[in-house]
């Protein structure tokens, strides 16, 4: 019995002071159904969800990872590391409760995040983040009263910085403008560009506490009010350095009709400005709705030539591709036609090569037939004699012309 114990020893001995590798092994083999359950518990989102089962696991887990890299007893680590299966396991039960119990408040979390809330809000968003996990606690308890009690105060926080965070990005420069402006004192010199900023960011505002997922139209109207905003600055300063300067009105329209001449002058026409700018800028307009109108119709030439062009060149193709087929046609025909002459002239010197009495040649198909009319055997005799080695001879130059041919030989003869 003692040496049993003494072996077991030896062995947890080895285990703890082991090399890196096998202290790995070690650690893969004791922590395996932990990590499995700590992995399933974060698919779950049992730390957003069940944060009190979660954060046991994790305390349990992180010791027994202490407990290992210090050596200490192996069942002190299994012991840590059941428990925090057992918390991971719990964790993530109680998320799948809370997936549907705080079914609504997990939406409106999602949403104030997707705004970046956490940025544009803090204040708000690490509020609701206070009582979601409060309402989270509660349900793992077992207080569902009091847990919906706590998601309903985290919803309405979360919705108020979601909606806080999405004015912050439409709003706040229009906002961070129209405060320039007050320090200016532009609503004195330019009051009615400044009043249409106001306005327009006033109208963004209503349409997203009406929609604040239909972002198109606030973002639409929170540029207009940027732009009046920006234009009302720079009215109130050029009338602020007219002042100044001392200039007068007329100048002021002096200095205005210039750009306007300039154009005319780009256009190769007289800005005539005898009669106000109307006339001049109805013209300017008309001359440029007609260079308009020619680019669009060279547009449509062009787009016309493009597809007579594309028509041709399939045409082309077409004819090319019949032409081509021809051509490969009459070349395999005139190919057949020469192997046919070839082969008849083959057959014909072969024919040529033996005398009537000797051998008939004849053609089967593709085959060639050479019938040795002249060669004969003598009775009960399979020798060939001498007497016809020419005739053999022949034969041999016969074959010689199909070289790659296949050459059978049949015969008969009375000899047993």
């Amino acid at each position: 019995m003692i040496s049993v114990r003494l072996a077991v020893f030896t062995c947890l001995l080895v285990a703890l002071v082991a090399p890196a590798p096998a202290q790995q092994d070690l650690r893969a083999t004791l922590f395996a159904e932990t990590d499995r359950a700590l992995e399933q518990a974060r698919v779950a989102n049992a730390e957003l969800l069940a944060p009190a089962a979660f954060a046991r696991g994790t305390e349990a887990y992180v010791g027994a990872e202490a407990d290992l890299e210090r050596g200490r007893n192996i069942e002190r680590i299994r012991s840590s590391l059941a428990s925090a299966t057992r918390a991971f396991r719990e964790a993530g039960e109680a998320a799948e409760i809370a997936n549907v119990t705080l079914a609504a408040v997990i939406k409106t979390r999602a949403d104030a995040e997707n705004a970046n809330a956490a940025t544009f809000a803090p204040e708000l968003w690490a509020e609701a983040g206070e009582s979601f996990d409060s309402a989270a606690r509660r349900l793992e308890t077992g207080d569902i009263r009091g847990a919906r009690s706590r998601a309903d105060e985290a919803e309405a926080l979360f919705r108020d910085a979601e909606l806080t965070a999405i004015k912050a990005q439409y709003l706040s420069q229009t906002r961070a403008l129209l405060a320039e402006a007050d320090q200016a004192r532009v609503s004195r010199t330019a009051p009615r560009t400044y009043e249409k900023a106001r306005s327009l960011l006033a109208e963004a505002e209503r349409e997203l506490n009406e929609n604040r997922y239909d972002t198109d139209l606030p973002r639409s109207l929170a540029q207009q009010a940027n732009y009046e905003a920006r234009h009302a600055i720079y009215l109130a300063g050029l009338l602020d350095r007219l002042r100044e300067q001392d200039q007068t009105l007329e100048d002021l329209i002096l200095s205005y009709e210039q750009p306007l001449a300039d154009i005319s002058a780009a256009a190769d026409k007289v800005a005539e400005l005898d009669k106000g700018i109307e006339p001049v800028v109805a013209e300017l307009v008309a001359y440029i709705e007609g260079l308009r109108e020619q680019a669009a119709q060279a547009e449509r030439d062009l787009t016309d030539t493009r597809a007579r062009v594309g028509a041709l060149e399939e045409e082309i193709r077409d004819l090319d591709q019949r032409l081509g087929g021809v051509s490969q046609e009459r070349v395999a025909l005139v190919q057949r036609l020469e192997a046919e002459a070839r082969i008849r002239e083959q057959f014909a010197a072969i024919e040529n090569m033996f005398e009537r009495g000797e051998a008939r040649v004849s053609r089967e198909g593709n085959r060639m037939v050479i019938r040795l009319v002249g060669l004969t055997f003598q009775s009960g005799q399979d020798v060939v004699r001498p007497a016809y080695r020419p005739l053999l001879e022949k034969l041999k130059r016969a074959a010689d012309v199909f070289p790659r041919s296949q050459v059978t030989i049949e015969g008969h003869t009375d000899s047993y």
